[in-house]
């Protein structure tokens, strides 16, 4: 599957999957920036995307963003179908959990995405669910 894609710079590159068995593809950094310590900022990671109907964009920092210092303030992100116009950006929203500047050149791979499919859906309410004896939130667990 081929999806549209702006890049805002173009001397950086396009994301690809690295390898055959990759699932995800990475997003760099369109800027350097100093993050101070304990702070949240917004960093630019350099595409707007058309989604495909069908399919939403899961995003999550990579495995190894920690080791730079850095978290992700929400753990994922979702990207909708109908985030895709010319200024929409895709931004990593980061947290510096150090007691020191990191420093974030441009370029450096700190996301990845994820293409999903999915399906919209309706709620019907009920007063009751089927099951009355379930327990709760926590209960599979407990023996």
């Amino acid at each position: 599957m081929k999806l549209l894609i702006k890049r805002f710079d173009k001397s950086l590159p396009l994301p690809v999957h690295k390898t055959p068995g990759a699932v995800a593809v990475d997003l760099c950094s369109r800027i350097d920036l100093d993050i101070q310590p304990k702070e949240i900022v917004y960093i630019p990671m350099n595409v707007a995307i058309k989604i495909p109907d069908g399919y939403f964009i899961l995003s999550a920092p990579r495995s190894s963003t920690h080791k730079m210092g850095l978290l992700g303030i929400n753990s994922i992100g979702i990207f909708d179908r109908d985030f895709c116009g010319d200024n929409d950006e895709y931004h990593f929203a980061a947290y510096n959990f150090t007691d020191t500047v990191v420093h974030i050149e441009k370029g450096a791979r700190l996301i990845q995405l994820v293409l999903i499919k999915c399906e919209n859906f309706e709620f019907t309410e009920l007063d009751k669910m089927s099951d009355p004896t379930r327990g709760g939130f926590g209960t599979t667990g407990v023996k």
